[in-house]
């Protein structure tokens, strides 16, 4: 991934379309691991928004996430043979939105789903495509579909009702096509890369770049005015904060709205500041509650309009325990 947009860094312009939960939106063996509800239980419920779809370049739709929490940005991508999906919404019900703003921009019959990350709200709508669509993952994320989505179905489905709703009797689609690293998909006049780049908020955490567009669909692992979220132990700051190096580019995030590569900077002084004051405080023998109760009101003064403070102390204890 690296070496391929360093290749790129000389192109005109890029417009990145991050997807993931905040993305609203990385801890899967305790209750944290429930992922982006920003520990705010007062929000809308997470539905797919029908008729906002919006072009973002020649071959890219979007359909926003309104900054609700719990709904991804979608993608859809479309070539003259082939249409590719990224991200599918939080069950059945998402899915057949996605699907129904799919219909208006596209009419090929070849229908290729792709997600950035297990967690549920990416990857459930899945359930409503038809059985001729390819569904993709990268083999990492695929090992976490497996053995960490139930227990986050779980755990969402006990947010709230209208969660619970939308993920009862949700079956796991299997995998069509696994890679391991990257793999390239022909569309038919424009080309997907998809590329494993994890773990940031999570080990399997995809990336999906269209070359012909420059536009490189992220994830969660860059956000717009939300705080980075680490639900999940094998979420990591410092490989998260690498990863963010190769994204030198326009975005338009898993959640909020679309920027420019000012998102990426934003994102990168936010964790690299936190990363460098709990160093701090772990120096002058601090405890990571410690650390959290000073930095916590600190970081919430200096982005007073990011949303969903609470993942700051997954944040600072995720930091606290790396190595130094």
């Amino acid at each position: 991934m690296a070496s391929f947009l360093q290749r790129r860094r000389s192109a005109t312009r890029f417009i990145v379309a991050l997807f993931g939960l905040i993305c609203a939106s990385a801890l899967a063996g305790k209750a944290q691991e429930t992922a982006p509800l920003g520990h705010n239980q007062s929000q809308p419920a997470p539905l797919v928004q029908e008729h906002k779809t919006v072009r973002v370049s020649d071959h890219v739709y979007v359909i926003p996430d309104g900054r609700v929490n719990l709904v991804p940005n979608i993608g859809i991508i479309v070539g003259s043979r082939a249409t590719l999906v990224v991200d599918a919404g939080m069950g059945p019900r998402n899915g057949q939105v996605v699907l129904r703003e799919l219909a208006k921009v596209s009419k090929n019959a070849d229908l290729y789903l792709t997600t950035t990350h297990f967690h549920p709200e990416h990857v459930t709508g899945a359930q409503a495509f038809p059985p001729s669509a390819r569904v993709i993952r990268s083999e990492v994320q695929q090992e976490e579909v497996v053995h960490k989505q139930p227990e986050f179905i779980r755990n969402f489905s006990n947010r709230t009702p209208e969660i619970k709703a939308l993920l009862q009797e949700v079956k796991p689609r299997p995998p069509d096509i696994l890679f391991d690293h990257e793999m390239k998909l022909d569309l038919g006049g424009v080309k997907a890369r998809l590329f494993w780049v994890g773990p940031a908020h999570t080990r399997g955490d995809t990336a999906i770049y269209i070359e012909e567009d420059k536009v490189l669909f992220t994830g969660d692992v860059v956000l717009n005015r939300f705080f980075p979220i680490f639900p999940d132990p094998d979420a990591s700051g410092k490989n998260w904060l690498a990863i963010l190096n190769q994204f030198e580019v326009t975005i338009v995030p898993g959640h909020g709205e679309v920027g420019d590569a000012g998102l990426v900077s934003k994102e990168q002084s936010y964790l690299k500041g936190l990363q460098s004051r709990v160093a701090e405080l772990k120096a002058q023998g601090k405890s990571s509650k410690e650390a959290l109760q000073l930095l916590s009101p600190e970081f919430q003064l200096k982005y007073p309009d990011w949303e969903n403070p609470g993942w700051i102390a997954d944040a600072v204890a995720r930091f606290y325990s790396e190595p130094d």
